[in-house]
C-alpha cells in the first residue's frame, strides 16, 4: 500500500482527478476503491450505515483498514464524494447475483422456429413435439411452418389438419397468436407461452 500515491496532488496529478484524460479513464474502467481513492476527502459512511462525516481519504482508509474492510466511493460525483466502508468482494458477489436473478425474471423472448412435411414420420413429429414443448416453457413463441413444395399446394387441408393435431397436444402449454393459414407455399401458425402454464419450473 502506498499512502502518498494517488491520494492529493503528487506529480502526476495536477488539478485533482480531473487533470489527466487518462487517469478519467481509469476512473470509469476500475472500482474506485481502496487506494484508487484520488480525491483529498470524504464524506465517510460506516459499514453500518452510519454517517461519521468528512474524512481525509488517508484516514477514511486507515479505519477501513483496521476493521479489515474496504473503502468504496458510492457517489462519486458528490461533493465531496460519498465513501463507504464495506467488504466490497461480499458487495461484488451480491450485485452480480442480484443481476442474474434479475435477468431471469426478465426473460427476452425469442420466436423460435419449427419446421415439418405435412407427410412427417411419426418419430420425427414426436421430435418436433418435444422442442415446441420445451420453447413455450422457457417463455418462448414457436412459429410452426409447413413446407409445401410444388403440387403439394392442393394438400394445404391435410397440413392445416396437421396442425390443429399439433396444436391440441400443446393445449395446455400455448395460446394462439396466428392460426393455421396459407402463405405463399407455406401454413405457418404462431403460438405464445400460456402464462398460466409457461415456465412452471421457474
Amino acid at each position: 500500500m502506498t499512502n502518498s500515491g494517488p491520494i492529493g496532488q503528487g506529480p502526476g496529478a495536477p488539478g485533482g482527478p480531473a487533470g489527466q484524460p487518462g487517469r478519467a479513464d481509469g476512473r470509469k474502467e476500475l472500482p474506485l476503491l481502496n487506494e484508487r481513492i484520488r480525491d483529498r476527502e470524504v464524506r465517510l459512511i460506516d459499514e453500518e450505515g452510519n454517517q461519521l462525516g468528512i474524512k481525509p481519504t488517508r484516514e477514511a482508509l486507515s479505519i477501513a483498514r483496521e476493521k479489515g474492510l474496504d473503502l468504496f466511493l458510492v457517489q462519486p460525483d458528490a461533493s465531496p464524494p460519498v465513501a463507504r466502508i464495506m467488504d466490497y468482494g461480499r458487495f461484488k458477489f451480491e450485485q452480480e447475483k442480484r443481476n442474474r436473478e434479475a435477468k431471469k425474471k426478465h426473460h427476452i423472448v425469442d420466436v423460435k422456429e419449427i419446421k415439418m412435411r405435412y407427410k412427417i414420420e411419426d418419430h420425427d413429429y414426436q421430435v418436433k413435439l418435444r422442442h415446441a414443448q420445451k420453447f413455450l416453457q422457457d417463455g418462448d413463441k414457436i412459429k410452426v411452418l409447413i413446407m409445401l413444395r410444388g403440387r403439394e399446394v392442393q394438400h394445404k387441408d391435410l397440413a392445416i389438419q396437421l396442425m390443429a393435431r399439433f396444436l391440441k397436444e400443446l393445449d395446455d402449454l400455448a395460446i394462439v397468436d396466428r392460426e393455421a393459414k396459407l402463405e405463399g407455399k407455406s401454413v405457418i401458425m404462431i403460438l405464445s407461452p400460456n402464462p398460466q402454464r409457461a415456465r412452471t419450473s421457474g
